[in-house]
């Protein structure tokens, strides 16, 4: 069990976390015709709408309240009621999401009371769903922000199995799929795949495989979201057989939705490595009934073998990571399997899930801790977003970009981290890393008694005795 150090810093020297709010903002941006309205300054806003669209290539559809000064001392959720009313009238958006930042926290703003007030003042958009919650940047992180939002969904959007309306095993071939902030839309396209192997429908809440996996649309521009979890498919997730929770952090989420529905749960912390894979399938064939894919079975067959051919170089490899409390422990798990240690690990909030991280300590912190605690104990690969970048440089260690954000890398959203095929390639990746620092490979050995080419007899006779004059002088 990993020792949890927390920060005893009063600031943060180079931040590595992404706030609650962009993570709330995230997961509204898995539903279809959905579009976030920030609640706080016009800067909060615009911040992350410049790290989403950087990140995934896109336009990302974010709204504000525009809080200024008079409303952060008068009160503000009159921005909210009016914000509320501009977006239902013009959009007509299926899903409206209201987290709050840390300005409206600090504020003292109330927006669970501005949404019935808004409701209270403007009847005629009563259908239109809108989703509040508190997501302040001073508490938590990217990752619980995400699961915050998604918990919030279903507690407001599912029905509850004591209306009549669902009976959990109605559909028998639909399972419900709650996904951490962790999977990429890359990711959650894999998960989809490997679900629909088994003849299985699978609801995906929030579905970012849908709408930020970077395609082109019908319309040049739209100023909802394009594509994820169609909100009206929320009222059938209580017909489901089951639900696969991936994430720790989801496990609130799920909770709810197997209180509200009844549906089992059946929960898996990561999907990287071996074991972690094995257990999904192995969940799937019970809850189908279906035997495990020969397609599935190969691909098992080709990550034993990269497995064989990697271990090499990973052994007893010296990584550190940082990212959020669900990411450090699959990756700190999936280089276990493989012999590698994990000599520092950072994350920028703490976690249950930490203490399952296969490292001595895990510092609550920032990238400069990371830095002082890779330099001490000597680490050879990094493993972070974009932000680490200046760390590894200093370092002189190469890195290993996941997480959020990735803006000097394209294509970092849609990388697939999981399943047979994700844990593969992030294998061999690390491996070639390794294999440029020259790890893991043996020397060229070279005889004595071997006639040297010209070329290098002449650089020999330069720096001192040629070998042939060595040979007569013996």
């Amino acid at each position: 069990m990993a020792e949890i150090i927390k920060r005893k810093k009063a600031l943060s020297v180079s931040p590595l976390k992404a706030s609650q709010t962009i993570g709330a903002a995230l997961a509204f941006l898995g539903f279809h015709r959905a579009i976030p309205m920030l609640h706080g300054s016009q800067g909060c806003t615009a911040f992350g709408k410049v790290f989403f669209v950087r990140h995934f290539r896109e336009p990302v559809p974010l709204q504000t309240t525009a809080m200024d000064q008079v409303s952060a001392v008068m009160g503000s959720e009159e921005n909210v009621v009016e914000g509320l009313k501009a977006i239902c009238e013009k959009h007509d958006p299926a899903l409206v999401g209201v987290p709050t930042t840390g300005l409206a926290e600090t504020q003292g703003s109330d927006v669970t009371m501005a949404v019935k007030q808004f409701r209270q003042k403007y009847p005629q958009f009563a259908g239109i769903p809108v989703v509040g919650l508190s997501a302040p940047d001073f508490t938590g992180c990217m990752e619980s922000g995400f699961a915050a939002a998604t918990k919030a969904v279903i507690q407001q959007l599912v029905p509850t199995a004591d209306a009549g309306s669902t009976r959990p095993g109605r559909r028998k071939r639909q399972v419900n799929v709650l996904v951490a902030s962790f999977l990429t839309p890359g990711d959650i396209e894999e998960l989809k795949d490997i679900i629909e192997l088994f003849g299985l429908r699978p609801l995906v809440m929030p579905d970012l495989s849908d709408s930020l996996d970077g395609h082109l649309g019908e319309d040049e521009f739209s100023p909802l979201t394009i594509g994820g979890t169609p909100v009206g498919e929320l009222a059938i997730a209580g017909d489901s057989t089951a639900t696969l929770v991936i994430g720790a952090s989801m496990k609130g989420a799920a909770e709810v939705l197997e209180q509200k529905t009844g549906v089992p749960n059946f929960h898996f912390d990561h999907l990287m490595g071996l074991q972690a894979v094995d257990d999904l399938v192995q969940a799937l064939h019970q809850i189908s009934g279906e035997p495990v894919p020969m397609k599935l079975e190969r691909q098992r067959a080709q990550l034993q073998d990269a497995m064989l051919d990697t271990h090499f170089m990973l052994g007893m490899g010296r990584f550190a990571i940082a990212a959020d409390p669900d990411l450090v422990n699959g990756f700190s798990q999936l280089l276990a399997g493989m012999g590698a240690d994990t000599v520092a690990a950072v994350a920028p909030a703490n976690a249950p899930v930490l203490k399952k991280v296969r490292c001595a300590q895990v510092k609550i912190g920032d990238l400069e801790d990371l830095e002082v605690a890779a330099r001490e104990h000597r680490a050879e690969i990094l493993i972070g977003n974009s932000h680490a970048q200046e760390t590894a440089y200093r370092l002189d260690v190469p890195l290993l970009r996941a997480g959020f954000p990735q803006y000097d890398l394209l294509g970092g959203y849609q990388r697939t981290w999981i399943g047979y095929r994700g844990t593969r390639q992030t294998l061999f990746e690390l491996a070639n890393m390794m294999m440029h620092l020259e790890k893991g490979e043996i020397e060229p050995y070279h005889s004595i008694y071997a006639q040297k080419p010209e070329y290098a007899q002449e650089a020999t006779h330069e720096h001192g005795t040629t070998a042939q004059s060595a040979r007569i002088e013996h």
